[in-house]
């Protein structure tokens, strides 16, 4: 019934959807499985993407060729810049999302991807042979064989919906869990534990008074996530979300479901995400607090449906009604359905390589949350990596590992796999030592090439990135020999509260002043205008980077190079490191656990001390 496939990814989320479409891009004819064809690409969370380093994410995954960034710009119904306040190096774009038109846009674009197949088929079983994944076997009996599997099973793995002091098994509400998989991933030598996340209750808009929130905008231009040319929604057509809080009569409230907790009774074991705490924990943790934000946000262009950023919850749902309605706003609100908190299974991901392949199991590769992430874009990032590295599998060829220097994705792959996690992880931009140089506004100069190689990146990819680089340089060029006078930016400079020109300057150096920028400039002096109207907005902002932050970008560099010298330094894959009587033993049972590629990752391995990597290179040296 069914061919051989080069690759078969398990579960159609976040990462099995990016997955799915880098293998089949590269060339890979590959089968995406999913439990349910109506639940592709679901947002099963908040409705949006991006975010502080999120937005980071989104854009390095459309430029290396991924679909995440394009159709986040054709779904969104918000767009904000994040942090504009703060240096380029903290910019992150956000979007609103329309949820069915995020997932029936992911649908559309994979039905349309050469080499894709799907199937609607729950995986319980891995066709295992000599150590090398050979295939699935599905619920219906079907044994479907295969070069690579990549599993994306999300929170599906013997998942567990909690409500109060009713639980019961699911992946997602009013969809079964996933079983078999962890059992014998267990029995074939694999370490397995249990995280924890959660959901707000869904609500009906119609019955809120949006009076008594604070409006919150969408931005009044709309820079969009894909470097791609996407239709995305007028400035003046975005929807509107809105902001309210907590208050002390609702914490009082949800106190009285304490008693039938899953999380304070301990029916929940798993660990839950530090960062996105449910509100019970919130108000458990920060008991000085009087109030605590709460983001209402709508679903949809043409739905009523409301998510409550911030009120995660799985106390009764009597409970989490009865509170809400103490909220500004939310005095009469009805609600669709309750939030809850789900357990599932997840594999330390210490147990994979840098290509996110299992030491274990050769050809087999997770992404997503089986690896103890959280997140959509974490998830997705990882499936792109995943499904790139499981076509270059089939073909024996070299694994595609971004460093850390090079973007966000390759700082979180090498946290998962050096340091592992106990919680839910999600990526922040202080994570990253590097962030001057992986900023959103040029993943593509960073990124697009490498994947233009391997020939995931279009041509017309890789064309617009020349282009653009071309232009940018020729932007710098002008604006540091453009020569400005008195009488052409005294009037704006004053405006600005900066000092007047003392004599005749070139752009370039006063661009360097605070509180100036390029584009008000622009507007004020008519001679900046005329020489830099010939290039685009996108072009522009970039030159101004390059420009005003020049000395921290060379310095990152420098100290990229200096790190680098360890990241060459490669440690043979069959290294004993018993015969190294100097070393101690916990960094010994690190590296044996672990096995580093190069000294730069055992560097990096939690628990391993400066003087043994010291060690290493000595014993490397000779």
């Amino acid at each position: 019934m069914f061919p051989k496939y080069d690759i078969i990814v398990v579960g159609a989320g976040h990462a099995g959807c990016e997955a799915a479409a880098a293998g089949a891009n590269m060339g890979s004819k590959t089968l995406l499985i999913t439990m349910n064809m109506q639940t592709i690409a679901q947002m099963s969370c908040n409705p949006a993407m991006g975010g502080i380093a999120k937005g980071q994410i989104v854009r390095e995954i459309d430029a290396l060729g991924g679909y995440s960034g394009i159709v986040t710009d054709k779904s969104m119904i918000q767009f904000r810049m994040l942090n504009r306040s703060k240096g380029p190096a903290m910019w992150s774009p956000r979007a609103q999302s329309d949820r069915m038109l995020f997932a029936q846009t992911w649908r559309e674009m994979l039905e349309q991807t050469e080499n894709v197949d799907f199937y609607q088929d729950t995986v319980y079983n891995l066709i295992v042979e000599e150590g090398v994944v050979k295939g699935v076997i599905t619920g219906l009996g079907h044994k479907i064989y295969s070069k690579s599997v990549v599993l994306t099973n999300g929170t599906f793995l013997n998942g567990v919906i909690h409500i109060g002091e009713k639980n019961f098994g699911g992946g997602r509400v009013a969809e079964k869990a996933a079983t078999g998989i962890t059992e014998q991933l267990v029995d074939l030598g694999f370490e397995t534990a249990r995280l924890k996340t959660g959901t707000p209750a869904r609500i009906d808009g119609r019955s809120l008074d949006y009076s008594k929130m604070e409006e919150q905008k969408g931005d009044e231009e709309i820079v969009g996530f894909s470097y791609q040319k996407v239709n995305m929604p007028k400035a003046s057509a975005q929807r509107s979300c809105w902001i309210t809080y907590t208050n002390q009569e609702v914490h009082d409230i949800l106190k009285t479901g304490f008693e039938s907790s899953p999380m304070f009774q301990g029916r929940i074991q798993g660990t839950g995400p530090r960062y996105c705490p449910s509100i019970e924990d919130k108000i458990n943790r920060f008991a000085e607090r009087e109030r605590h934000q709460l983001f209402v946000e709508p679903e949809g262009w043409n739905t009523v449906e409301i998510y409550v950023n911030g009120f995660s919850s799985s106390l009764p749902e009597e409970v989490q009604i009865k509170a809400l309605r103490k909220v500004a706003g939310f005095e009469n609100c009805k609600m669709f359905r309750p939030g809850y908190a789900i357990e599932y299974d997840f594999f330390p991901p210490t147990q994979l390589t840098v290509s996110l392949e299992t030491k274990l199991i050769k050809n087999l590769f997770f992404a997503g949350q089986i690896n103890g992430t959280t997140g959509y874009e974490e998830a997705a990032c990882q499936g792109l990596m995943a499904g790139i590295n499981a076509h270059l599998a089939t073909k024996d060829e070299s694994s595609f590992v971004l460093k850390r220097s090079e973007a966000y994705i390759g700082v979180l792959i090498d946290d998962l796999i050096n340091k592992g996690t106990d919680e839910p992880y999600r990526m922040f931009t202080s994570r990253a030592e590097f962030r001057t140089l992986l900023r959103q506004d040029n993943a593509d100069l960073r990124l697009t090439e490498l994947s233009y190689r391997l020939g995931l990146a279009s041509q017309e990819r890789m064309d617009n990135v020349l282009a653009k680089r071309k232009q940018v340089e020729e932007a710098i060029e002008l604006i540091n020999t453009l020569a400005i006078n008195a009488i052409d930016a005294d009037e704006y400079l004053v405006s600005v509260n900066s000092a007047p020109l003392a004599f005749r300057q070139k752009l370039g150096q006063i661009l360097l002043r605070p509180n100036i920028t390029l584009f008000e400039m622009m507007q004020k002096v008519a001679i900046v205008k005329e020489a830099l109207q010939q290039f685009s907005t996108e072009v522009i902002e970039q030159a101004e980077i390059q420009i005003k932050y020049f000395t921290y970008i060379e310095k990152e560099k420098e100290l990229v190079e200096k790190m680098s010298q360890l990241e060459n330094l490669a440690i043979p894959y069959d290294f004993n490191y018993e015969k190294l009587v100097s070393l101690g033993n916990e960094a010994k049972q690190k590296f044996k656990k672990i096995q580093p590629r190069t000294l730069g990752q055992a560097s990096r391995i939690s628990g391993v001390n400066p003087s043994d990597v010291q060690i290493l290179m000595v014993y490397m040296g000779r």
